[in-house]
């Protein structure tokens, strides 16, 4: 259904990168507060929390760090109350973009993406704009190196029954594709077959891909490493191939 992507290569690599920075401990602490505040703060009955924390783990944050998040969102502890919305725009050269954000202040965080669409070279759209190029799935993604054992025809009869969408094999990493409510039991199910995973997410995937050439393409990807950078911003989707 979807091919692969070069930003989302680059934003695995700036991710390793930003374990080491206070930015990304911000961004995941502010996700795990709004999903605990969600769907409870019991990371057995949470599945989504159950995934973050694993991330948390992953870039080596402390565990009182992630507790803490927990219990502000549930309301345990006093603490800023973040709101999540989604924002649809173009980036330079009619690049699609959809960008997830959480906030404490929607004004602060629609300005500054206002501006910074407007300095930049693209155009913060209206709702509907460029959503309709793009399906919200589970993205699972396994590296091959990792599991060598593994072939894209083994992760095919695992997840028959989960409803799969998609696997394709890009940059040493398999990505599997399954609706949102697959997710967590994909990713269960991968794990009883010692699989190691590296990231389970929802992600907005488009199935149009566009192809820039190699100057345009540098430019919009200055322009999402930049945009990706801004305090509210989570997640940024675009359908550059």
């Amino acid at each position: 259904m979807a091919g692969h992507s070069k930003w989302s290569q680059i934003k695995r690599k700036k991710a390793l990168l930003d374990s080491k920075r206070s930015q990304a401990f911000t961004k995941l602490l502010k996700e795990i507060s709004v999903v605990a505040k969600a769907g409870g703060g019991d990371p057995d009955g949470n599945p989504r929390l159950r995934t973050l924390l694993e991330k948390a783990r992953a870039i080596n944050m402390p565990v009182e760090n992630s507790q803490r998040a927990i219990k502000k969102g549930t309301g345990e502890l006093p603490g800023v109350c973040y709101e999540r919305y989604v924002y649809e725009g173009y980036g330079p050269h009619n690049t699609a973009v959809i960008i997830e954000t959480l906030t404490d202040n929607k004004n602060r965080s629609i300005a500054e993406l206002r501006h910074y669409f407007s300095r930049n070279g693209g155009i913060l759209a209206d709702g509907g704009a460029v959503m309709w190029m793009f399906k919200h799935l589970g993205v699972i993604k396994v590296e091959k190196n990792k599991n060598i054992h593994i072939t894209e025809d083994n992760l095919y009869d695992i997840l028959l029954d989960h409803d799969l969408r998609d696997i394709y094999l890009d940059d040493n990493i398999y990505t599997i594709l399954v609706p949102i409510s697959s997710l967590d039991l994909s990713k269960q199910s991968l794990e009883k077959q010692n699989i190691k995973i590296e990231s389970a997410e929802l992600e907005y995937i488009t199935e149009n891909n566009l192809d820039l050439l190699a100057e345009d393409e540098e430019e919009a990807f200055n322009f999402f490493e930049g945009l990706s950078d801004l305090e509210d911003v989570q997640n940024i989707y675009t359908n550059l191939d």
